[in-house]
């Protein structure tokens, strides 16, 4: 980190296409005090990642493009380390990804990415939208983006690629803070995460201080940092509860 430098502030994320990550990343960076850099899915697609290895980490459950499948742990691998170096540098960050493990064999992305923000202040954020919200905006289309969201029809008016966005993306499901665009507006939205990213949740805390915990029934891992004693941890719940909760990186890896 550069010397004297306190490190920018990582707002991450996580939801299908069209749950309106984009719009509450663009909230984010209109109202929130300071710059903040828009890293993304978005982003990499649209002016980082050759068209010939698209959609790149856009890539949908399913394992259809074994090709490219292959190089998303690199791409993911990459994009988090940008994330990373740009907090370190003292800018604030908001990226919008769509973690899942339904490739064509498990790639265990979600893990190393989390690890690639240890020491960071960190917020993952559940982007969540009834699957009738998002086949909503995906029939209606995107201005910019004609013909670049699958949508319905007669026979099949639930594509089961989307079904299996909404099945996959919110595994294992847990967050620092989740909202529902289908209730809230994006500005909505970034006020609440504005109001949580002086608090920082269970997982960001764990990130950011680069410690974790292993309860007893949970076998260490090797080269596992020292534990974290469990009234260190502000948080309203059980130390059980706590306990369990700043453990999600042991968690993630045995999925």
């Amino acid at each position: 980190m550069k010397s004297g430098c306190n490190p920018g502030r990582i707002v991450i994320l996580n939801g299908a296409p069209r749950s309106g990550k984009s719009s509450i990343a663009e909230a984010i960076q209109e109202t929130f005090d300071g710059p903040w850099m828009n890293l993304g899915v978005d982003a990499y697609m649209e002016r980082v990642m050759p068209r010939r290895y698209l959609p790149g980490i856009g890539l949908r459950p399913g394992g259809e493009l074994p090709e490219i499948e292959a190089l998303v742990p690199l791409f993911y691998a990459a994009l988090y380390e940008s994330v990373a170096a740009h907090s370190r540098l003292g800018l604030n960050v908001v990226a919008d990804v769509g973690h899942h493990d339904a490739y064509g064999e498990p790639r265990h992305i979600l893990p190393d990415c989390a690890r690639r923000l240890l020491g960071l202040p960190v917020l993952f954020v559940g982007v969540r939208c009834p699957v009738e919200t998002i086949m909503e905006r995906r029939n209606r289309g995107q201005p910019g983006r004609e013909g670049g969201y699958l949508t319905g029809s007669e026979a099949e008016p639930v594509p089961h690629q989307v079904l299996a966005w909404q099945r996959e993306v919110h595994r294992p499901g847990i967050y620092d803070l989740a909202v529902d665009t289908s209730m809230m507006t994006p500005d909505e939205c970034a006020a609440l995460i504005r109001k949580r990213l002086g608090t920082l949740g269970p997982l960001g805390r764990l990130l950011e201080s680069g410690e974790l915990i292993v309860p007893e029934s949970v076998e260490p891992f090797p080269e596992r940092p020292q534990p974290v004693r469990i009234d260190r941890i502000d948080s309203p719940r059980t130390r059980r509860h706590v306990a369990h909760e700043v453990c999600l990186l042991e968690y993630l890896q045995m999925l």
